[in-house]
């Protein structure tokens, strides 16, 4: 698949009046993007402008020269978000309706959607999660439902909100090799330089603006110095 071109232009974002994100503007043409920062710094609001569910104050996002706020439809083949927790992103009772939602907000016919859908799950090995209640999965296993199902509309971008949280290890271990090799567009939100340490560019964020920007041998050693100097008691 061919790398995406992200363009963000000037965006900024505010509530009530209140700056939350920006100015801010930056291009990405790269195949792996982590974008760090502490928690409130502005991250998880840049994830879902870049996705499309919400739209700037000022400013535009353009993923492969599509309008990410005007253009809903295109935005919806074009990007997908995987969110920090799962039970904010499930919204139907068993996981064939789940996957099949996002592919009938496409458009697809009823019986594209059932190919789609079971092509997706045999792909992960869970024919036999078609029916099942998604409750009664474990959260490493709904945080993969929600992954099926964004991916099963087959994304050229992907953006993790913190995808790992509240994970254990074998669980963040299995979610990771997944995603490792995906071939789309990844962009990881994330607060742990450890996570964007095999990232081909970094992001570094705090106060809605970029603080630095390069490869991860250029920001992280710095973020993590000053992150040693924070105090937050």
């Amino acid at each position: 698949m061919k790398n995406s071109e992200i363009k963000i232009e000037a965006i900024e974002f505010a509530i009530d009046g209140v700056a939350v994100l920006g100015p801010l503007s930056a291009n990405f043409i790269e195949k792996r993007i982590s974008i760090i920062g502490r928690n409130g710094s502005g991250k998880s609001t840049l994830a879902r402008l870049m996705s499309g569910l919400i739209t700037p104050t000022r400013g535009q996002v353009h993923i492969n020269d599509i309008d990410i706020a005007k253009d809903r439809k295109a935005a919806l083949k074009t990007v997908g978000i995987l969110f920090q927790n799962p039970d904010h992103q499930i919204i139907f009772p068993t996981v064939g309706e789940e996957i099949a939602f996002g592919l009938r907000q496409l458009g697809y016919s009823k019986s594209d959607v059932e190919d789609k859908l079971r092509a997706i799950l045999e792909q992960f090995a869970k024919q036999d999660w078609y029916n099942r209640n998604v409750m009664t999965f474990s959260q490493g296993q709904r945080q993969l439902i929600c992954l099926m199902s964004v991916l099963a509309m087959e994304p050229k971008v992907l953006i993790l909100d913190e995808p790992f949280s509240g994970l254990d290890i074998p669980t963040t271990r299995a979610l990771r090799e997944i995603l490792d090799n995906l071939d789309q567009t990844i962009i990881h939100i994330t607060h742990d330089p450890a996570v964007a340490t095999n990232a081909d560019r970094v992001i570094w964020i705090d106060e809605g603006l970029i603080v630095k920007d390069g490869h991860p041998s250029d920001v992280l050693a710095p973020f993590m110095a000053a992150m040693e100097q924070v105090n937050v008691l």
